[in-house]
């Protein structure tokens, strides 16, 4: 039972950290008049996002593992009988979930604040590209997520 309810917090915490992302984060970055205060306060952001994000999603991916053992030893060797067509399809969409995820912490905005951090960088760098791909990468995410969500209530237990 308490894995259940760490999963669900998990849960909790991943989407709330992606729409906070883009409710807190992106949507107003542009009404922050100086370069220098927005730069600060994107990375600011990000330094607080990319761990929250990616530990959530590890806490998430861990809980998800340890209840599908345990669904398994309780269903025994009707277990791909009974769950095998939908959790083809949640494990598909979960792993949609934890690349694109990746992606945009890692290949994205983690980055994107070492590059600015550095000492020989652009003063200013271009952060429209990244929030541009952040803002496409937060609804992709939260699509497949909430599609996983939808697919995983169908599984029993």
């Amino acid at each position: 039972m308490l894995l259940v309810w760490l999963h669900l917090l998990a849960l909790a915490v991943f989407l709330g950290a992606l729409s906070c992302l883009w409710i807190m984060v992106l949507s107003p970055l542009s009404t922050i008049e100086s370069a220098t205060d927005r730069l600060t306060f994107f990375i600011r952001c990000l330094k607080v996002y990319n761990p929250l994000q990616i530990g959530a999603l590890g806490v998430l991916l861990m809980t998800g593992a340890f209840r599908l053992t345990s669904l398994k030893a309780g269903y025994g060797v009707q277990f791909s009988a009974a769950l095998g067509g939908t959790l083809a399809l949640k494990l598909g969409l979960a792993f949609i979930v934890i690349i694109v995820s990746t992606y945009q912490c890692m290949g994205i905005a983690h980055r994107f604040v070492r590059r600015a951090e550095q000492p020989d960088a652009d003063p200013l760098p271009d952060m429209g590209p990244i929030v541009r791909k952040l803002k496409f990468s937060t609804v992709l995410i939260l699509v497949f997520a909430l599609w996983t969500v939808l697919v995983g209530m169908e599984i029993p237990g």
